[in-house]
Formats: C-alpha cells, sequence, structure tokens
C-alpha cells in the first residue's frame, strides 16, 4: 500500500514526504521532481515552454507509472488531483492524504521562493484563494486530510504516523 500526498502548493509535501519516507523505510517519488526529470527542464520553463496541458499529459505519465508502485510514499503536485484518473490510479494501491493549510499560511511559505507558474498575478494571495476554491472538490477526493497550519513538518508526519500506525500493521512494522 502506498501513501499518496496531495494538497496544494506549499502545504508541505515534499518536505513530510521525505520524512515520512524515511521514518518508514519506504522509497520516495515526487511527481514534480520525475516530470522535470523526464522532460529536463525544471516547472517554471515546462509551463512556458510547452505550457499548463502539455505538463499535465506528462503529470498523467508520472502518475500511472507510480501507481504501480507498492509501499512508496509518493507526493503529487498541486493539480494532479484534477484529473480524476490520476485520482483513481494513486487510490487503487494507496491511501490519498491530502496536505491542507489557509491561503495565508501557504503565501508566507512560498512568497519568497521560486515563482510558481500558476501564481504569476499581480495578486498571488488571490490566486492562491481562487485555486483553492475551484479545487475544493479535488482536494475532498482522500482517505484523509491533515492541516498544516503551524506546524512543523515533524507534527505533520506525527500526525499522519498516529493515523496509518492503527491502519497499516505493514508500515508499523516497518518502523519497529
Amino acid at each position: 500500500m502506498n501513501l499518496v500526498l496531495t494538497g496544494f502548493m506549499g502545504v508541505g509535501k515534499s518536505v513530510t514526504g521525505k520524512i515520512l519516507s524515511k521514518e518508514l523505510r519506504k522509497d520516495f517519488f515526487d511527481t514534480d521532481a520525475l516530470i522535470e526529470k523526464k522532460i529536463g527542464l525544471s516547472i517554471n520553463m515546462i509551463f512556458e515552454k510547452f505550457g499548463e496541458k502539455e505538463f499535465r499529459r506528462t503529470e498523467s505519465e508520472v502518475i500511472r507509472a507510480l501507481s504501480q508502485e507498492d509501499s512508496s510514499v509518493i507526493s503529487c503536485g498541486g493539480g494532479a488531483v484534477l484529473n480524476p484518473s490520476n485520482v483513481k490510479l494513486l487510490g487503487n494501491k494507496g491511501i490519498i492524504i491530502n496536505l491542507y493549510a489557509s491561503p495565508e499560511a501557504i503565501y508566507d511559505r512560498i512568497k519568497s521562493g521560486s515563482i510558481r507558474p500558476l501564481l504569476k498575478r499581480e495578486n498571488p494571495l488571490d490566486e492562491i484563494k481562487r485555486l483553492l476554491e475551484l479545487r475544493k472538490e479535488a482536494y475532498s477526493d482522500c482517505d484523509y486530510a491533515f492541516n498544516t497550519d503551524g506546524l512543523t513538518p515533524r507534527q505533520v508526519v506525527n500526525n499522519i504516523l498516529s493515523v496509518i500506525d492503527k491502519l497499516l500493521i505493514g508500515f508499523s512494522k516497518a518502523r519497529n
């Protein structure tokens, strides 16, 4: 069984996923990193050169391949769940965990980093709010959801582990 982390950019999927995979001694895969490796360009450059449609097509290819994994931790890009086929594939062998945060917390986390392609707007906070509202239903299609506001990645991992320890004997045993 895979653990699949979904949620908007800046909620901590990649950092949490890396810690979680180490804790559970499982492979870690980040769909955005795999897309960059496959195309040979950064996410920003992919959006600029090929557009969002090509990015999403490649994202679905990567997810199709990752859905064959077993007993891994997978961090998905923020828009991966917009394609119901991606969610279905990931859910076939995985528990889908949505990480979420307030728009303000997300903005605080990403404002000093590199410019995200979907946030190249005059008012990024308004765009975050708009995108969160558009994706609300897609993000709710999960097995578990965890708020990351005001928490360290370690605290988020502990919250996730407290749930999966009760559900997945295989994951629990891997930690012993």
